[in-house]
Formats: structure tokens, C-alpha cells, sequence
């Protein structure tokens, strides 16, 4: 499992994160929410080591991640998966290309034969089958997502972190983004980790949600427990009303 505890990280003056904790279980989805500027994408970068902590853990499968050096966090990153928020497909490559980037420097794969079979195959699990020679500027919105996902599970991650996966996709196509995160846990049994601000998607796709304010996880349940929750922060956000001026006391235990 991923376990975070007191994790800390600034930026300048910018105290993003604030000693926030959560532990993620074994084969769940877990969706974390909050408004933007909050530091949901710097939570996720820290929990892959994109960006290292000012002081805190992140211990993956046990093994505490902050103060790895490159060569061991690598090996312990090929066990993640990560769709970023625009997809972030190399332009210049193919999507084949795109897909089998990770195969080759991450897996480090050589077989030309087997890289292509292992690309086709996750094209397929996306609904890409036959766009392998398209360029990401020829894909629209959605198709970018989804090759981005493909690429997410190529190499066969144990874990898959998704920064704002339906984010600028229109409804019909974000359910089929929603769709494709609930076929990756059923299939091939991933334990996801998604950053969103879309409600919708998050009671979707969740076993569990887990809200972050302020720099720290303040409620942690089930989707209908997030629902019904009292807290008047989590109420907020979650009826779509903004979060305003509340402040809670955010050194009580949740």
C-alpha cells in the first residue's frame, strides 16, 4: 500500500502542503478533491517523487521514498503508473511511439516484436485499436487522455496516479475517461490514486474519497459518507458552492 505521513512541502512563501497523511489500500480507487490551488497535483507528484518533500514520508510497499537516491527511486517508480493532467504526449512521437516510451525506458524492454504486441494490446484496452501511427496533434481531447492512459499502464504498474483526468473533456467523453478508470481496476486489478475536482466522477470511480484544504486531508469516507458529510468545508465543495471563509481547526484528528 502507499502510506503519507506529515507530509510538507513550500514553495517560496506558498506553504502548499502542511503535514497531510493518508494511506491508500491495496486495489482501492481513491479519489482525492479540492479546489484548485490547493495543491492536489503537488500531493500527487510528491507521492511519486516528481517532486521531493520538505519533511514528511511517502513509503510505498514500505519502502520510504523522500530520501531514495535517483537510481533506487527509479526502480520503485516503474511500479507507477502516472496519466498527467494534459496527457503530456510527446508531440513529435507517434502514438506508438507514446505508448512504448515507458516500455523501453522504464521496463527496458528491446524486443521490437513484443514492445509492438504490448502497445497494440493497451491500445485495445483504451479504445484506440489502429490510430499506433497518428501523431497527438491528430487525436482529439479524449483520444489524448486515453493514450496517455495506455502508456499510464504499458508497463504494467502496480499503482496508477491520475492528475485531473476528465478536465477538459466534455461530459459524454469524461464518463468514457470514468469508464476506463473502472475497467483498469476490474481488469488488471490497479490501485489508483485520482486527483479531481469533478464530483460527478469522483463518486463514480471511488471506493473512497479524501478531501484536501488547506494544506491538509481534513475528511477521509466512502463516496456516500463524503456526500452526507458535516463538515461544512467538505459540504461546500462537495454541493458545488465554493469553499468560503470557514477555518477549521485543522491540528484535530480525522
Amino acid at each position: 500500500m502507499i502510506n503519507i505521513t506529515d507530509l510538507h512541502k513550500r514553495f517560496r512563501d506558498n506553504h502548499v502542503l502542511r503535514g497531510a497523511n493518508l494511506e491508500v489500500r491495496d486495489g482501492e480507487t481513491l479519489a482525492i478533491i479540492g479546489g484548485s490551488g490547493t495543491g492536489k497535483s503537488v500531493f500527487l507528484k510528491n507521492i511519486i517523487g516528481l517532486v521531493r518533500p520538505d519533511s514528511g514520508q511517502v513509503c510505498i510497499d514500505g519502502d520510504e521514498i523522500t530520501g531514495m537516491g535517483d537510481r533506487e527511486l527509479m526502480a520503485v517508480q516503474k511500479k507507477i503508473g502516472y496519466l498527467f493532467q494534459e496527457a503530456a504526449l510527446f508531440d513529435s512521437l507517434t502514438v506508438e511511439e507514446n505508448v512504448a516510451f515507458g516500455l523501453r525506458t522504464v521496463a527496458r524492454m528491446t524486443d521490437d516484436t513484443q514492445i509492438r504486441a504490448r502497445v497494440n494490446e493497451c491500445l485495445s484496452m483504451v479504445g484506440l485499436k489502429g490510430v499506433n501511427n497518428q501523431l497527438p496533434g491528430e487525436l482529439s481531447g479524449g483520444m489524448r487522455k486515453r493514450a496517455g492512459l495506455a502508456r499510464a499502464i504499458a508497463y504494467k504498474a502496480k499503482y496508477i496516479l491520475y492528475d485531473e483526468p476528465t478536465t477538459g473533456l466534455d461530459p459524454i467523453m469524461a464518463d468514457v475517461i470514468n469508464d476506463l478508470i473502472l475497467r483498469m481496476q476490474e481488469q488488471i486489478k490497479v490501485t489508483s490514486i485520482v486527483v479531481t475536482h469533478d464530483m460527478k466522477s469522483a463518486y463514480k470511480i471511488s471506493n473512497r474519497i479524501a478531501m484536501l484544504y488547506q494544506g491538509k486531508i481534513i475528511e477521509i469516507g466512502t463516496p456516500d459518507e463524503i456526500r452526507n458529510s458535516t463538515n461544512p468545508v467538505v459540504h461546500q465543495f462537495v454541493e458545488g458552492l465554493g469553499v468560503g471563509p470557514i477555518t477549521l481547526d485543522l491540528d484535530r484528528k480525522h
